[in-house]
């Protein structure tokens, strides 16, 4: 080809090359960051420019629901419901302390899998990782300090603006979560004097407060969700707290939008705070849906009352809790006036209110069981504790409405229970009983709390009670065994244990009383083997750990040790030495060993050790090493030493 032939296709290249430049797609927009916030326990009626002026402000920027729904007034399965996009009868946790199955994905898991860094930073133990609202993300603080089951919304804030501080660059999602509106009610003092009368309310605009804090320090095109995850009842319809009913004072919430491209303003359409997911994954207002759906479980789980469902369609809301209720909530936003009689209910509500799946009460129990006393202690802190046991479920049962004036009394009869405040409990439970004859978790917590109290007939009397109410329930055979095996007559009990081991080899209480009794009768492989089993039901104290790790040891389980104190994490260093040392793990057994502080009551034990790992690892200060063990030996060491063979020539 000609030069001239070459300059011509040259530039034809050239210009195809242009044109195709030229027809190019456009690169596609900068996905924005995203922030969602969660404001726990705070009615949408709170939202005043005396209270909540940071809130009002934002919501000039962004898209306002006046008529935004909780899927269930509690904290874990509302988040959860948000998280996943989906209703508590899909995702299964119905009830604060149930996990999240590992089925399920969450909107962190989405937006990390296409790139985004992810981060939350949560405020209370009922949002804790154990519970499966941590999955996909990078960072998640749950730390809440020594002894302290939630912290204030200022410590929240500043955790979340250092690490936005290192992470401002996008796109990240980071989700913050406030719990301060929670009862008791204790805002810090400024606010406590401005709301002296109503201190929730001073909860709420503090809260508010660090949310203007956080937001206004977020730069750049971001996109913002700010829910209520449930309201409170202060009273309203005889429910001060939450969780049981199903009225507007907790669950009508506050619900803001504000993206890129949103438009500014207000809706009215009815919408449920599970589309925060939609909102969240789309950067884009979610298309209304003619009935939305909620549920509130508690009483049903744990007392065996009628099941409570809603459904909302326009300015309609209907519950069904063995009757129909149906509110006006515009006209009537109080639910003073039930308009069941003259209602003409939708077919869509119909079905939504009749195929709503009401849960298994064995799984609600089961996953409940699997919590340690040292995590129920921390739900109780909080103001959540939920049944263990299967209740009884009969067509009578009662209405949670009809039941609103007990709500304190099993509150708090639970929160004494866990705590061990047994003698307090007592006749709160039978307070309970009094007025709800059925109530099987009162009538065993009662024989329970008799039972560690060590009276003996009145937990008897409590345990024929129990079984009259529930004849047939696994439920108080295991926990008639668990009686037995704190008395004299123990033995009595092995065999009930070990029948209901058989039958429910999942049944936590049991195997617990039962591997107790394994190391009574000295039996202590089997109780090294219920222990690991039962760890993997749920979650090991600290303590637990550190028995496990003793009773291995005794047992030569050197594997099994090591990773019992090893999860224990402080205070066995001298422990975890001999086992590394046995193991052969030189440098791991130096590094725990030098761990231990000369206040240790065996510190002539690790200086033992510690001299046998330095000649093993030769190193240059061993004779100085072995010096200090034979100065600082006592009795169980001195032989010791004496016979050592490394020891030989080091005199």
């Amino acid at each position: 080809m000609t030069t001239r032939g070459l300059t011509r296709g040259y530039v034809m290249a050239i210009t195809i090359l242009a044109a195709c430049a030229k027809h190019e797609a456009p690169a596609p927009p900068p996905r924005p960051s995203i922030v969602l916030i969660t404001m726990d326990t705070t009615r949408s009626d709170a939202m005043t420019p005396e209270i909540a002026p940071n809130f009002l402000a934002l919501a000039k920027r962004g898209m306002v629901f006046t008529q935004a729904y909780t899927a269930v007034p509690q904290t874990l399965p509302a988040h959860v419901t948000m998280l996943t996009g989906v209703y508590p009868a899909a995702h299964g946790v119905h009830e604060n302390a149930r996990p999240l199955g590992a089925e399920h994905s969450t909107i962190a898991e989405k937006l990390r899998a296409s790139g985004y860094h992810t981060a939350a930073f949560v405020s209370a133990f009922a949002l804790a990782r154990r519970f499966g609202t941590s999955r996909g993300f990078e960072t998640y603080d749950d730390d809440f300090g020594a002894n302290r089951a939630e912290r204030p919304a200022n410590e929240t804030t500043d955790r979340a603006l250092a690490w936005l501080a290192q992470h401002n660059n996008a796109p990240f999602f980071l989700w913050v979560h406030y719990y301060d509106p929670h009862y008791p009610y204790t805002p810090p003092e400024a606010y406590h004097a401005r709301f002296a009368k109503q201190p929730y309310f001073g909860e709420v605009a503090f809260m508010d407060a660090q949310l203007g804090r956080l937001v206004n320090s977020i730069k750049g095109s971001v996109a913002i969700v700010i829910a209520g995850d449930h309201g409170e009842g202060l009273g309203d319809h005889g429910e001060m707290q939450h969780g049981n009913l199903m009225y507007q004072s907790t669950m009508h919430v506050p619900l803001l939008f504000i993206a890129p491209g949103v438009k500014g303003g207000t809706t009215d359409a009815p919408i449920s705070t599970r589309r925060v997911f939609d909102m969240i994954l789309n950067a884009a207002v979610p298309s209304s849906e003619k009935v939305i759906a909620g549920e509130a479980m508690k009483p049903f789980l744990d007392y065996g009352w009628q099941p409570q469902v809603m459904a909302i369609e326009g300015r309609q809301k209907t519950i069904l809790a063995g009757r129909t209720e149906v509110y006006d909530v515009v006209a009537d936003p109080a639910e003073t006036h039930d308009l069941a009689a003259q209602a003409n209910l939708s077919r869509e509500v119909r079905a939504t209110l009749r195929e709503y799946p009401v849960p298994s009460l064995a799984e609600a129990a089961t996953s409940n069981a699997k919590l340690s006393d040292e995590e129920r202690k921390q739900l109780a802190a909080i103001g959540y504790v939920s049944a263990t046991v299967k209740p009884v479920v009969r067509g009578d049962a009662p209405r949670p409405a009809d039941m609103a004036p007990l709500f304190p009394i099993l509150d708090e009869a639970a929160g004494l229970f866990v705590r061990e405040k047994y003698a307090r409990a007592i006749p709160l439970l039978e307070q309970i009983l009094q007025k709800d004859p059925h109530n099987l978790d009162a009538a065993l917590r009662l024989a329970t709390a008799h039972s560690s109290l060590g009276h003996e007939q009145q937990a008897l009397a409590a345990f024929e009670r129990a079984q009259a109410i529930a004849p047939d329930s696994p439920d108080v055979r295991t926990y008639l065994a668990l009686h037995l095996a704190r008395g004299k007559d123990w033995q009595r009990a092995v065999p009930m244990l070990e029948q209901i081991v058989a039958a429910s080899p999942d049944k936590v209480p049991a195997i617990e009383a039962l591997a107790l009794l394994r190391e009574r009768q000295g039996r202590f492989d089997e109780a090294l083997a219920l222990l690991q089993r039962l760890f993997t039901l749920r979650t090991a104290s600290t303590a637990e750990l550190v028995h496990e790790g003793e009773l291995a040891m005794r047992l030569g389980n050197t594997p099994v040790a090591i990773d019992a104190f090893e999860k224990a994490h402080s205070g066995h260093d001298l422990e975890l030495g001999v086992l590394y040392l046995s193991e052969r793990r030189f440098e791991e057994a130096r590094a725990a060993l030098d761990r231990v502080p000369p206040s240790h009551p065996d510190y002539a034990m690790a200086l033992f050790k510690r001299a046998q790992v330095s000649v093993l690892l030769n190193e240059p200060d061993a004779a100085a090493r072995i010096a200090a063990a034979r100065t600082h030996a006592n009795a169980v060491t001195r032989p010791l030493i004496e016979r050592e063979r490394l020891f030989a020539g080091s005199r």
